[in-house]
């Protein structure tokens, strides 16, 4: 890898998905990058939250007992692939042996039933966001998006990710690159 491909790493940062970008999936969608290389890129969008299933109907479904330690988790919508295969995005707090994928030093992701298992015992992470499905682009893929203004990049933070307010998190992201929501346009220009 060359050092001027490392500086284009957005592994660990929000993407803001532009007005307009002609897919409804991705309406004022906000995706954490969980990995970016050449190889391609893979995240999971944060502020859609589904309305089925609920995180406990989900553990009685996997036949994982609930303690009344479990928080009652909003299970979201990840992305368009693998909607049946669950991901936790959580704290660094949190690491399975050979199966926690370290984002950065705030962020961790697990893919297995042992992660759900700790969470419905009060043991998992301090802060956690259940996706089915994620989001994925091929090698270049995202790059051509960025580059046809289909999104913005800014960085993550641990408060903006596992907000409660899924409805602001878009306009939230928004705001810390200095940009009002309203001030965007759905048509793409070039200077």
């Amino acid at each position: 890898m060359t050092p001027e491909h490392d500086s284009h790493d957005l592994t660990g940062k929000l993407l803001i998905a532009m007005p307009g970008m002609g897919d409804p999936r991705f309406e004022k969608a906000l995706i954490f990058l969980c990995a970016h290389s050449e190889k391609g890129a893979m995240g999971l969008i944060v502020n859609k939250p589904l309305a089925e299933p609920e995180f406990r109907k989900l553990l009685s479904q996997l036949n994982i007992d609930a303690t009344d330690k479990c928080a009652a988790l909003q299970v979201h919508f990840g992305g368009p692939v693998e909607g049946g295969r669950g991901f936790v995005l959580h704290s660094a707090d949190y690491l399975a042996s050979g199966a926690t994928l370290q984002v950065d030093d705030r962020f961790g992701m697990t893919a297995t039933l042992e992660i759900l298992e700790d969470m419905a015992n009060g043991q998992g992470p301090a802060r956690a966001l259940l996706a089915l499905g994620y989001a994925g682009w091929g090698p270049g893929q995202l790059e051509t998006e960025i580059g046809h203004n289909g999104w913005l990049t800014c960085d993550a933070s641990p408060s903006l990710v596992f907000a409660g307010d899924n409805a602001g998190k878009w306009e939230r992201a928004l705001r810390t690159l200095g940009v009002e929501a309203l001030t965007l346009s759905a048509s793409a220009g070039r200077a």
